[in-house]
C-alpha cells in the first residue's frame, strides 16, 4: 500500500488526533460535490450496535451540535461529537480502492477486537458484544 500524506486534526488541545487521509478527504469531498452538498460537514460517531458491540459511522451533515468537535482536513470539515470522541481519539480514516471495491477503512488504536467486516469493534472499557445484531457483511 503506497504511503499518503494525512492530515492532522485536533478535537482538542487536551485530546489525542483523529486523522483524515487526504485520498478520504478527497473522496468524501467529491461525493459532497456530486451530492450538491454545499456548507455541509463530514460527521463522524460511534454507535452500539455491529458484530462487535460498537460500529462506526459517518453522514454528511449540515448542523453543528452543542459539544461537537469541529475541524478541518484537506478542506473537508469534519463533526466529532463528545462521546464518540472518546472512542476515535487516535484513529485514523482512509479510503481503500481494491479490485473487490472501494470504501472508507477506520484504523482505530481503542479497538481490542474487531469483526471481519471492519465496521464494528469492542474497547476493553466499553464495548461489550451485543450478542445479536451483526453487520451482515461478516460471520462475526
Amino acid at each position: 500500500m503506497a504511503t499518503m500524506e494525512q492530515s492532522l486534526i485536533e478535537l482538542t488541545s487536551a485530546s489525542p488526533m483523529l486523522t483524515v487521509s487526504d485520498l478520504a478527504a478527497d473522496r468524501l469531498l467529491t461525493m459532497m460535490r456530486e451530492k450538491q452538498l454545499d456548507g455541509y460537514s463530514l460527521r463522524v460517531f460511534v454507535s452500539g450496535g455491529g458484530c462487535s458491540g460498537m460500529q462506526y459511522g459517518m453522514t454528511f451533515d449540515d448542523e453543528t451540535r452543542e459539544g461537537d468537535a469541529e475541524f478541518s482536513a484537506s478542506g473537508l470539515r469534519v463533526l466529532v461529537d463528545p462521546i464518540s470522541a472518546n472512542y476515535l481519539a487516535g484513529a485514523s480514516i482512509d479510503y481503500v480502492d481494491s479490485l473487490m471495491g472501494g470504501g472508507f477503512k477506520i484504523d482505530n488504536p481503542n479497538a481490542v477486537s474487531s469483526c471481519g467486516c471492519g465496521h464494528s469493534f469492542r474497547t476493553a472499557s466499553g464495548g461489550q458484544s451485543s450478542g445479536g445484531g451483526g453487520c451482515g457483511s461478516c460471520s462475526g
